[in-house]
């Protein structure tokens, strides 16, 4: 009984929300141990990592502009791509499929107002998209696929289902290994239009291989909140920033091995263990040298 009580409480923590820099709210998700944003800001992350880098208002002349959010969450990513297209195109109608594991995580945000901040008519719209699990209006088709995005990835990519822009936004990857796969990532890049861009926050040379064996060309964002960069990928490298010096040779390192998930099934540990035995056979380049290397030449 006494776990049953634990895990009750983790549940309500769960759902408090989390003060971040720019005046926006966050959650803490105990599961994985960290906050779905970083305390730089909840909003500005959205916008700054997320929409500004797949280069949506590049695209924003069209009739029709298709969404693919992975780990929809509080609904932030989403929230901020329809603000920004509307603000410019008031009649683009927006086609958004939506990854989510947990309907709850939605459910909180909208029970505790965390998308208010955002222009009308988004609160009232994605109030009723983390309810119903859809829309459907003059201006938005929208649906909430609920469940392991691994498998309902496949859902999409079985229907041919071709998007603009991509947000990948699960936990980090030690935390969530499963969702970083060059399996999922494959699947996930089998969604993009032949000139749509994906965007995530992560730099890790493991995805950015995983990406790479995809198919795509990966570029480098800007950072927002932290030292290091997020990723945009693309199957066309025309318009995307390019990587630096530094980036390119840690993609020739034991870091790089990606995660795999054959079956897309295996737990977190099983998907982890098996890159460390990769890794510990691998020829590559010890990834501490690549950072001694660096290190010196930041101080030369």
């Amino acid at each position: 009984m006494i776990i049953n009580v634990q895990e009750e409480e983790l549940k309500d923590y769960r759902f408090i929300p989390q003060l971040t820099a720019d005046g926006s709210w966050t959650f803490f998700s105990p599961e994985f141990g960290e906050t779905f944003h970083s305390y730089f800001g909840a909003q500005q992350e959205a916008e700054y990592k997320f929409v500004d880098p797949v280069q949506l208002l590049s695209r924003v002349d069209r009739s029709v502009v298709y969404l693919l959010d992975v780990c929809y969450g509080l609904g932030y990513n989403t929230a901020s791509a329809l603000a920004a297209i509307w603000r410019i195109n008031p009649s683009c109608k927006i086609i958004q499929v939506g990854l989510e594991l947990d309907p709850e995580v939605p459910k909180a945000a909208i029970a505790k107002g965390l998308l208010d901040n955002w222009p009308d008519p988004v609160p009232e719209l994605l109030s009723t998209y983390g309810q119903t699990h859809e829309l459907q209006t003059e201006k938005i088709e929208a649906k909430l696929l609920i469940g392991d995005a691994r498998t309902t990835i496949q859902q999409l990519s079985n229907f041919s289902f071709h998007t603009d822009a991509i947000f990948l936004d699960p936990f980090s990857p030690p935390s969530c290994p499963q969702l970083w796969t060059v399996e999922f990532l494959s699947l996930v890049s089998s969604c993009l239009k032949p000139d749509g861009i994906l965007a995530t926050y992560s730099c890790s040379a493991a995805v950015r291989t995983a990406l790479l064996e995809a198919g795509l060309k990966i570029g480098s964002t800007i950072p927002v909140g932290r030292r290091s960069p997020g990723t945009v990928a693309s199957f066309v490298a025309q318009n995307l920033p390019p990587l630096s010096d530094k980036e390119k040779e840690h993609l020739l390192t034991r870091a790089s091995i990606p995660y795999r998930d054959p079956q897309l099934s295996d737990s977190s540990e099983i998907i982890a263990h098996r890159r460390e035995l990769e890794q510990q056979k691998s020829s590559l380049e010890p990834t501490s040298h690549w950072k001694k290397r660096w290190s010196r030449k930041v101080k030369s």
